[in-house]
């Protein structure tokens, strides 16, 4: 029987066309990188979202795995990608707005995003002085394949 609490992000299920932008770190400025992102069910109460990004020397790969801890009431996320990282966000979710944070003690990042049916409008953000200002690293944008 699926968890009650991680039905609620049945909609991020699917294939998402993925395309990050206004990126500081890219260039040149206003350069956008194409990917693609998968949201399946592991199991009854996982997700796992796998994205592969860019071509050639640009390509990058991650995964994050979406549980729950029901007796906290809370949302966790672990992240992986192929430089080798893995760190652990806080999630929310509440239908139209999906937040993942982490505060660590290397630097604090944000995912915030607005989720209306086939479009997921998100943008990550970095925080090198523990939360009390906050630079965008870039846009994602996830649209419905």
């Amino acid at each position: 029987m699926r968890n009650t609490e991680l039905e609620k992000l049945g909609g991020l299920v699917g294939v998402w066309t993925t395309t990050m932008s206004d990126a500081w770190f890219l260039d040149p400025p206003g350069q956008e990188v194409r990917g693609q992102t998968t949201i399946d069910w592991l199991g009854e109460s996982l997700l796992v979202v796998r994205s592969a990004m860019g071509e050639g020397a640009h390509h990058s790969e991650m995964s994050l795995v979406i549980g729950r801890s029901d007796p906290n009431d809370a949302y966790f996320v672990l992240y992986q990608d192929d430089r080798g990282v893995c760190r652990l966000y806080a999630m929310t979710f509440d239908g139209g707005r999906w937040i993942m944070s982490r505060e660590d003690p290397d630097f604090h990042q944000r995912f915030i995003a607005d989720v209306q049916g086939d479009r997921i409008a998100g943008r990550w953000e970095a925080s090198e002085d523990q939360g009390q200002t906050w630079r965008k690293d870039f846009d994602l944008t996830f649209d419905r394949a």
